[in-house]
């Protein structure tokens, strides 16, 4: 791609044209480290072992093998593409026992001024106090709300 001995065009301008900053040009990438790559094979077994260890947890069992903090056992997890096996949360799926209400406004035809309002009680603790905030419109949009003390 960048010729060092180009007459023409110097590396400079190379690098320009190619939209990369001229210090990539310069820069070897260094590969990781003994240490490193023996943590990794750690990490690897260990996780074949116990699939649920997140970091924290590979972190306290690697204390023995070396200088290790929870960054470095991070980076080489995410270096790898090793993930724990976990349960994810399930939030898009309500409670057994939670009420669910209808739309009223469904299909209803909204042509006039005041015609729809909505109530929205909010306690700000900055403020000390409850905050009625009356929001006209179906979707009670904030841009002309109206605030009770």
């Amino acid at each position: 791609m960048i010729e060092s001995g180009h007459p023409d065009l110097s590396i400079g301008q190379q690098c320009a044209l190619l939209q990369a900053p001229r210090s990539s040009f310069y820069y070897t990438p260094q590969g990781e480290t003994e240490q490193n790559l023996a943590l990794m094979r750690l990490i690897d077994v260990q996780l074949l072992d116990t699939p649920f260890f997140g970091v924290r947890q590979m972190t306290w069992h690697l204390q023995n093998e070396g200088q290790v903090n929870e960054k470095r056992i991070r980076r080489l997890m995410r270096l790898v593409g090793l993930m724990p096996i976990y349960q994810k949360p399930n939030t898009s799926k309500p409670a057994k026992r939670h009420k669910t209400y209808p739309y009223l406004l469904r299909g209803l035809r909204v042509d006039r001024l005041n015609q729809v309002w909505c109530v929205d009680i909010t306690y700000l603790p900055p403020f000390g106090r409850l905050l009625r905030n009356r929001l006209p419109g179906s979707e009670c949009a904030a841009d002309s709300s109206i605030w009770w003390r």
